[in-house]
């Protein structure tokens, strides 16, 4: 498991169960990857979230651009 920092700036979308897809807010985010997926979290105002996504999808939104990690 590895955890990084890093800050959406584009369209980064996420499916709750098998309803409609939603955007992650722009701005700070949190990244935890495992062997299976990763969760994003992020804040949005007084409100907090979190989902898991496939690594595959995590890679196509780092790939875009969309989602750039935090150089440590």
């Amino acid at each position: 498991m590895s955890k990084q920092t890093g800050m959406v700036v584009g369209e980064v979308k996420y499916r709750e169960g098998d309803g409609i897809e939603l955007a992650i807010p722009r701005g700070p985010c949190e990244i935890v990857r495992t062997n299976l997926d990763a969760t994003i979290s992020w804040t949005d105002g007084d409100s907090h979230g979190s989902t898991a996504i496939p690594l595959g999808d995590l890679s196509r939104h780092l790939e875009s651009g969309a989602l750039v990690l935090d150089e440590s």
